[in-house]
């Protein structure tokens, strides 16, 4: 036992020492050029051009604040009238979500 307590703690900080010498993650541009999205989406995120990964928070914002997550199966969105105009359908997943929102940007 006195072995396996050693060896947890001399390997932590060299995890520790690997985070530090890292290169910081690079942020795709691409995410982050603002985007106008259309006048269906627009209703629910703002008119205005935003990136990507703010549209997607704010999506998210709203389906939380609405709780349209599937309570049987928390990766399914069950679309309101805001939404179904933008997915097309009644429901989603949440893997599929960023494909319908896509359609929505420019």
């Amino acid at each position: 036992m006195a072995k396996e307590a050693g060896k947890t703690t001399k390997a932590a900080p060299a995890k520790d020492a690997a985070a530090k010498d890292a290169p910081p993650k690079k942020v795709n541009p691409a995410l982050m050029k603002p985007m106008t999205p259309s006048k269906e989406l627009g209703a629910i995120v703002g008119a205005k051009p935003l990136p990507r990964t703010e549209v997607v928070s704010k999506v998210w914002e709203y389906i939380k604040s609405n709780k349209l997550q599937n309570p049987k199966n928390g990766r399914e969105i069950l679309a309101d009238d805001k939404l179904k105009k933008v997915f097309g359908v009644d429901k989603v997943t949440m893997f599929e979500m960023n494909k319908h929102l896509s359609k929505h940007l420019s």
